[in-house]
C-alpha cells in the first residue's frame, strides 16, 4: 500500500512538473489573468527592471574598485653591458653586469580611499534608489496597460452584442421587406449600421490585440500575447483616497535618489580637493655591483648594498584646477536636480489628483443617471418601433445613443482606473 501511494505521488509530481502542463496551467493563467498574477509576473519578467538590477550590480561592483588600495610594483634592470667583448663567464653575480632589483609602494594621502569608498556607497544607495523608482514608475504602466485591456475586452463585447442585434434587426426587416411592412430605404439604412457595426468590431478587435500585446510586454509574455484575457472588474469609486503630505514626497524614491546623489557629487567634490595632497612612493631596491676590472673568467663576486628612497610629484605645472572646478559645477547641477525632481512630483500630484476627482464623479453620472436613463430610452423605442409608433431612423438613433454611452462609460471606469494607479504612484513610495 505504501508503494502504491509513493508511486502515485511521484506519479502527480512528475506530471506537475511536466513542461506540457506547466505550460497548460500557465496559458489557463493568462486567459483568466487577475492584477494579483499579473503583478506577480510583473516583478518576474519585467525587462526594465532587470536593466536596473544589472545597473546596481554594477554600482555595487564599483565599491570593490573603490576600496582598494594602489598595488605595489616590482622592477629588475641589468646594466653596463659591454657591446665591444665579453662581460665574463659564469652565473649573472660573475659578470660584470651592474643589477637592480627594486620594489616600489604607492601610499595615498589626503583620505583618498576612504572618499572613494564613501562616494560609492551613495552611489550605490543611489541605484538602489533608481531600481525603486524604476518599479513604481514601470508599475503605474502595468496598471494602464492592465486597464486598457480591459476596457478594449468591454468595448469589444459591447460592439459584438450591439452587431448581433443589428444583425436579428436586418433579417427581421427584410422578411418585413418582402412582406411589404417597410420600405427599401428602411431597409437600406439597416444595412448601413450592419455594416458600420461590423467596421466598428473589427476596429475594436484590433485595439484589443494591441492592448494585448502592450500586456504582455510588460509581464515578459509576449508569445502567448493573443491568450491572455483579463477576468477582472473595475475597481470601486468607494477606494479611500490617501491623501497627499510633504512627508510622502520625501518618501518618494526619485526624490530619495536625487538627495543620494548630492551625496555622490560631495564626496566627489571632496576627492578632487584631495587630489591636491600628494601622494608618495617609497621603495627599497637591492643593488649587484661587478668587482673593478672583473673582466676575466675568474671569481668576480662583486658586492651587493640595499637602499630604500621615495619618491614625491611636483605641482609646478598643473594643480588639479579642472577637477575641482568640475566637481563643484557637479555639486550645483545635482542640487539643482533635486529642486527640479521635487517640484515635478508635487506638480504630478496635483495633476493626478485633479484627473483622479473628476474621474470619480464622471463615473458616478455614467453609473448612477446616463445609462440608465440611455437604456430606458432604448428600451422604449424598440417598444415603440414594434408598435409601429416610431420609425427605423429613431430607434437606430436610440441604439447609437445606448451603445456609445455603454463605451463611454467603460471608457469613464477606465479613466478611473488609471487615474487612481497614477495617483497612487504619485503619492505613494512603496506599495502601488
Amino acid at each position: 500500500m505504501q508503494w502504491r501511494l509513493l508511486t502515485y505521488t511521484t506519479l502527480v509530481a512528475l506530471l506537475c512538473h511536466s513542461p506540457s502542463v506547466l505550460q497548460a496551467a500557465e496559458i489557463d493563467d493568462l486567459a483568466q489573468l487577475t492584477l494579483s498574477k499579473a503583478n506577480d509576473l510583473f516583478t518576474v519578467n519585467n525587462r526594465e527592471l532587470l536593466l536596473s538590477e544589472r545597473y546596481l550590480e554594477g554600482a555595487k561592483a564599483d565599491t570593490l574598485t573603490a576600496a582598494q588600495r594602489p598595488n605595489p610594483t616590482f622592477s629588475l634592470n641589468t646594466n653596463n653591458f659591454n657591446l665591444q667583448g665579453s662581460n665574463g663567464n659564469g652565473g649573472l653575480s660573475n659578470r660584470t653586469v651592474d643589477t637592480i632589483a627594486r620594489i616600489e609602494q604607492p601610499i595615498e594621502r589626503g583620505n583618498k580611499r576612504a572618499l572613494r569608498m564613501a562616494l560609492a556607497q551613495n552611489a550605490v544607495q543611489a541605484s538602489e534608489l533608481d531600481l525603486r523608482d524604476a518599479f513604481r514608475l514601470q508599475k503605474q504602466t502595468l496598471y494602464i496597460a492592465y486597464y486598457d485591456l480591459l476596457l478594449a475586452q468591454q468595448s469589444e463585447e459591447i460592439l459584438q452584442s450591439n452587431q448581433a442585434l443589428y444583425q436579428n434587426m436586418l433579417n427581421a426587416a427584410e422578411l418585413r421587406l418582402k412582406a411589404g411592412d417597410i420600405s427599401s430605404t428602411d431597409a437600406a439604412r439597416i444595412r448601413i449600421d450592419v455594416l458600420r457595426a461590423q467596421n466598428d468590431l473589427r476596429q475594436a478587435q484590433a485595439e484589443r490585440q494591441k492592448a494585448q500585446a502592450d500586456l504582455a510586454y510588460l509581464i515578459g509574455k509576449e508569445q502567448q500575447a493573443n491568450v491572455i484575457r483579463i477576468n477582472d472588474s473595475w475597481p470601486e469609486t468607494t477606494t479611500a483616497i490617501i491623501p497627499a503630505s510633504e512627508d510622502q514626497l520625501d518618501q518618494r524614491p526619485d526624490i530619495q535618489a536625487a538627495m543620494a546623489r548630492i551625496q555622490v557629487a560631495n564626496e566627489n567634490r571632496k576627492l578632487a580637493q584631495a587630489f591636491t595632497t600628494r601622494d608618495i612612493t617609497i621603495g627599497m631596491q637591492y643593488e649587484h655591483y661587478p668587482s673593478a676590472g672583473g673582466g676575466g673568467g675568474g671569481n668576480n663576486n662583486g658586492r651587493n648594498t640595499i637602499g630604500a628612497g621615495f619618491s614625491i610629484p611636483l605641482f609646478t605645472g598643473y594643480q588639479y584646477q579642472g577637477e575641482i572646478a568640475r566637481a563643484e559645477v557637479d555639486y550645483t547641477t545635482a542640487m539643482e536636480a533635486e529642486d527640479r525632481i521635487r517640484a515635478n512630483a508635487v506638480g504630478e500630484v496635483s495633476r493626478a489628483r485633479a484627473d483622479l476627482d473628476a474621474a470619480i464623479e464622471k463615473v458616478n453620472r455614467y453609473d448612477q443617471n446616463m445609462l440608465l436613463e440611455a437604456e430606458k430610452t432604448a428600451h422604449a423605442a424598440e417598444f415603440a418601433y414594434q408598435h409601429g409608433a416610431m420609425g427605423v431612423t429613431d430607434l437606430l438613433d436610440a441604439r447609437r445613443v445606448l451603445r456609445a454611452l455603454q463605451i463611454d462609460a467603460a471608457t469613464a471606469h477606465a479613466d478611473f482606473a488609471k487615474s487612481l494607479a497614477s495617483w497612487r504612484a504619485a503619492i505613494n513610495p512603496g506599495d502601488n
